[in-house]
């Protein structure tokens, strides 16, 4: 499928050693992420449905938010002023109107599931599988431009487009249990990302060595970009580990009662 996107042109530079340790570094952590059982399972076909509608739920902010991260990132530039940042405005520019449709695509994936979107929008992450979430407002608010980038952009898009490519051959196997509705429709967000974000880390990268000019801006554009990866398998191995018999109605029913008996 061809994503038609804005294209800011960002010239890919060969890695100054810095930078080569900076990416090696993180291979490991996004490895975890990339090739979690539940991404296995997903791509042959044997996650249990239950785990399944769990992280199509429960992720669903991540991807709902995240243009509203980048937006965060892109309030930090000042063109002009630092090294990076005119390149870093243009190229977030160019890309937060796309992120904002692939929510849309992520709500038609998850549909095919059985979610709809009044079910998507009004989750309640489990604390573990939140805590990406937090990180990334948290760096987003607080944090600077090189971190903002690195962790969103490189980290989370790194990951997520690896994982894509291996489950996209794994839907068939859904479609033909029965236990879900696959077509060109709920397809679209994973082809996407299977493609798109195949370059895009290596955009946010380039961007990271142009924003991180000295070593503190890199250790800290390297911390976040790490931590992100972090919070990401701490979020797939609770989806993994709990949601097959997690109770989403669960916590408001209670609350409810608790304040009636009062």
């Amino acid at each position: 499928m061809a994503v038609a996107r804005y294209k800011q042109a960002l010239t890919l530079t060969e890695h100054a050693p810095w930078a080569q340790r900076f990416w090696d570094a993180l291979v490991p952590l996004k490895d975890r992420v990339a090739r979690h059982p539940l991404f296995v399972e997903m791509g042959d076909g044997s996650l249990s449905l239950g785990r399944f509608r769990d992280a199509l739920l429960h992720f669903y902010p991540l991807v709902e938010n995240f243009p509203k991260y980048m937006g965060l990132a892109l309030a930090k530039t000042r063109p002009g002023l630092y090294p990076g940042h005119e390149e870093t405005k243009n190229w977030l520019i160019g890309n937060i109107k796309i992120e904002q449709r692939h929510a849309y695509w992520y709500q038609d994936w998850a549909a095919g599931f059985g979610l709809d979107t009044e079910r998507l929008e009004h989750t309640r992450p489990p604390a573990a599988m939140d805590a990406v979430n937090q990180f990334l407002w948290a760096t987003g608010h607080q944090g600077t431009l090189e971190e903002s980038i690195a962790a969103t952009n490189l980290a989370i898009e790194w990951a997520t487009g690896e994982w894509s490519q291996r489950v996209v051959s794994g839907m068939k196997h859904y479609a033909e249990q029965g236990s879900a509705t696959i077509n060109r429709h709920t397809m679209a967000w994973l082809r996407a990302h299977a493609s798109y974000d195949d370059a895009h880390p290596h955009e946010a990268m380039e961007l990271v060595k142009r924003l991180a000019t000295d070593q503190p801006a890199r250790q800290r554009a390297f911390a976040a970009a790490q931590r992100g990866l972090e919070y990401y398998v701490l979020a797939l191995d609770d989806c993994y580990r709990f949601g097959e018999d997690r109770d989403q109605e669960a916590v408001p029913l209670l609350f409810d009662a608790a304040v009636d008996s009062q």
